[in-house]
């Protein structure tokens, strides 16, 4: 069968019918899942727990290896085969047969412990994705299948190891790609393409920072590297944890079910806010201070209003033991404290070790004395009131939030610790125009959350993770990047986005820059440009813009057959825009209607008064309609069938510069799966036109 031609043949039970012999592996398949879940459903854990606290443990592993067993009625057990010329690893004797492996999202084995399915993340199943014409790795045949639902309707077939047989594009593939998208995002384990593969495959030792325009699949290229480090690392990752950074709630209920769909249920996701949320958030900061507080040079200022709370000691601690006492002079105290200073160690950590050091300067004089003091003594020494009073002074404890709420508050104490660093007008920009009088009552803005997870990094190190992965990275400021670098230092990092597509005032200028903030300096960077969501035609429109936002970025070049479809069209108001609305939602699949952010309460009311039921982002899975009304600044990451992107120009205005603006608009332009309708009643940007 020819790489270029998908066959599609009705139900047969003929011993000679491939696709009888397909849909009768994929039963037998199920019903070996099915067995495998209820194997475990059956196990009796009542002999082999000591106590309560491991039952509950091994209840909760033996209930989460189920949810992993789930069989998905509408997700295609297994997508592709392979038919190797060799056994892997075998010698390659003449004559002999290769085996043949199905390749699916999760092991499936039969009763006898024979493999039904192969993991995709197994190294046998890596040829699915690298085996080419030119380097065939030893497979004789790649067959792709295609579904309707859950039901098997079609298989096609290449024979790399065939010289006669010319290379084509793969239909199946195609019609993956472009298949209607609606609800949340969905895994592309059966369609990714050699470089994304490479990617996924990377070790976990090295970090990873990927650029790739919109529809290059750079999101479900990290969701998936994910999902084969847990396959590849299991162990050392089920102790240190993995965790998914999105920038917003909206974006991460779209991501959400990409992993449980690969059987992978214990990877967290949150917003950098959520990781920062040591105290609650209700006040925002203008672009001006939010840019000064999200720059590097706050990470020093706090460093030196934490530390000027050490003092050098000006009295002697003397420890009453017994009818003896014991005098640790100023000056050898004064060595202490240095001592704990030089050593860079985190704040609380040298004022935990200062009673020790203390303690054990006064077990040298009591050994002196002939005295023969043991471990107790010194840590009954480090508990004497004397030596707690003088570490009170000396090294007293900070609170990360109050440090923050002083240097934001008082004019002298932050002139103090941010002399040569910021200049008047930057600190004049971030002081509160009224001082708070406690950490409850003042108004806390997002950034200033990253500043105290800063300062309680300073006081105490922040546990890290095996692995993170960071999505839509190009809008973190330098601040936020090290708030989320802190979570992987000893871990390893996937850094994923776009620079075209930075929108916040304080958008990453280069990779090199945000990977030394994230403290990944050596991360290797990858630029994907083969575009497979975003159809030709809006893809190639929404490229005018790059010269003017990201001039140094190559454009995507959409490898969709399907060009798409687009549309600008004038509008007379929202009559319109609601009219144009009906006419996508006749076509199959979601659709975005996208306006700037101040416009979506009007369209709101014109789709309510036209009877058209429509949800807002993250809530496509609570709901059964098809319409999301988007506003632009959540537009970030999400996609839909039909986007209808009303008032280009309002979208651009919206934003404090022109090609902040210009970026959003790009944002905006590029959501479309399948076609893109642009109503204006206002001049298009020059840019566009």
């Amino acid at each position: 069968m020819s790489a270029s031609t998908p066959v599609d043949e009705p139900t047969s039970t003929h011993e000679d019918d491939p696709l009888a012999r397909e849909r009768s592996h994929l039963s037998a398949s199920r019903s070996a899942l099915r067995a495998m879940r209820e194997d475990v459903e059956a196990l009796d854990i009542s002999d082999v727990t000591a106590n309560w606290v491991n039952a509950a443990v091994l209840q909760q592993q033996i209930e989460d290896r189920v949810k992993a067993l789930a069989d998905l009625s509408d997700t295609p057990l297994f997508f592709g085969r392979l038919d190797y010329l060799h056994s892997p690893g075998a010698e390659r004797a003449e004559g002999a047969r290769g085996e043949q492996f199905y390749i699916g999202r999760r092991h499936v084995h039969d009763a006898d412990g024979d493999p039904m399915v192969i993991d995709w993340r197994a190294p046998v199943s890596q040829p699915f994705y690298r085996a080419s014409k030119k380097d065939p790795r030893d497979v004789a045949l790649r067959r792709r299948f295609g579904y309707t639902g859950g039901d098997l309707t079609a298989y096609e077939d290449e024979h790399l190891s065939d010289p006669a047989e010319a290379a084509t594009t793969s239909k199946l593939l195609q019609r993956e790609i472009e298949r209607p998208r609606v609800g949340p995002m969905r895994d592309i384990v059966a369609t990714i393409q050699p470089e994304q593969d490479e990617i996924v495959r990377s070790g976990l030792s090295g970090s990873v920072c990927v650029q790739g325009g919109p529809g290059t699949g750079k999101t479900a290229v990290g969701l998936h590297r994910v999902a084969y480090l847990l396959y590849a690392h299991r162990e050392r990752l089920a102790r240190t944890g993995t965790l998914v950074v999105g920038p917003n709630r909206s974006f991460l209920h779209y991501i959400e079910q990409v992993l449980p769909a690969l059987g992978e249920l214990a990877v967290a996701q949150a917003t950098v806010d959520d990781l920062v949320a040591h105290v609650e958030v209700r006040g925002e900061d203008e672009a001006p201070a939010a840019v000064v507080k999200g720059d590097a040079r706050m990470a020093e200022v706090l460093r030196r209003a934490l530390y000027s709370h050490v003092t050098m000691p000006t009295e002697p601690v003397t420890v009453v033991r017994g009818s003896r006492r014991w005098r640790v002079p100023a000056y050898e105290l004064e060595e202490l404290v240095r001592q704990l200073l030089d050593r860079g160690i985190r704040y609380g950590a040298a004022r935990e070790a200062l009673p020790q050091r203390i303690a054990h300067a006064v077990l040298v004089q009591m050994e002196r004395a002939g005295e023969a003091p043991d471990d107790r003594v010194q840590d009954a020494v480090a508990r004497n009131a004397a030596v707690k009073a003088a570490v009170k002074t000396v090294w007293p404890a900070v609170d990360p939030a109050k440090l923050v709420l002083r240097l934001l508050g008082d004019p002298d104490f932050l002139a103090e610790h941010a002399a040569g660093l910021l200049d008047e007008r930057e600190q004049k920009t971030i002081l509160w125009a009224k001082p708070a009088r406690s950490v409850k009552s003042a108004k806390w803005s997002s950034a200033d959350a990253v500043l105290i997870d800063e300062a309680a990094d300073l006081v105490r190190r922040t546990h890290s993770l095996g692995h993170v992965v960071l999505d839509e990275a190009q809008d973190l400021s330098p601040m936020q990047y090290r708030a989320v670098g802190r979570r992987c230092t000893t871990g390893s990092a996937t850094v994923l986005g776009d620079l075209a597509q930075g929108t916040t005032p304080w958008a990453t200028r280069s990779w090199e820059e945000a990977l030394l903030h994230l403290g990944k300096r050596d991360a290797v960077i990858e630029e994907l440009t083969a575009g497979f969501r975003v159809p030709t035609d809006v893809i190639t429109y929404a490229s005018r813009l790059l010269p003017h936002i990201a001039p140094g970025l190559t454009p995507v070049a959409s490898i969709r057959e399907n060009p798409g479809f687009f549309e600008v069209r004038p509008s007379r108001g929202t009559d319109d825009v609601v009219a144009a609305c009906r006419e996508l939602l006749r076509n199959e699949g979601s659709v975005g209607l996208i306006a700037a952010d101040a416009g979506i309460p009007e369209l709101a009311k014109a789709l309510t008064a036209a009877d058209i039921t429509y949800v807002a982002p993250g809530e496509e899975t609570t709901r059964a309609t098809r319409l999301t009304l988007v506003p632009a600044s959540l537009a970030k990451g999400l996609e839909y069938d039909y986007v209808l992107l009303d008032e280009p120009r309002a979208v651009v205005d919206a934003e404090p510069d022109e090609r902040t603006g210009l970026r959003r608009l790009y944002v905006t332009l590029t959501r479309a799966v399948s076609g893109l309708t642009i109503t204006h009643t206002a001049p298009l940007p020059d840019q566009l036109t």
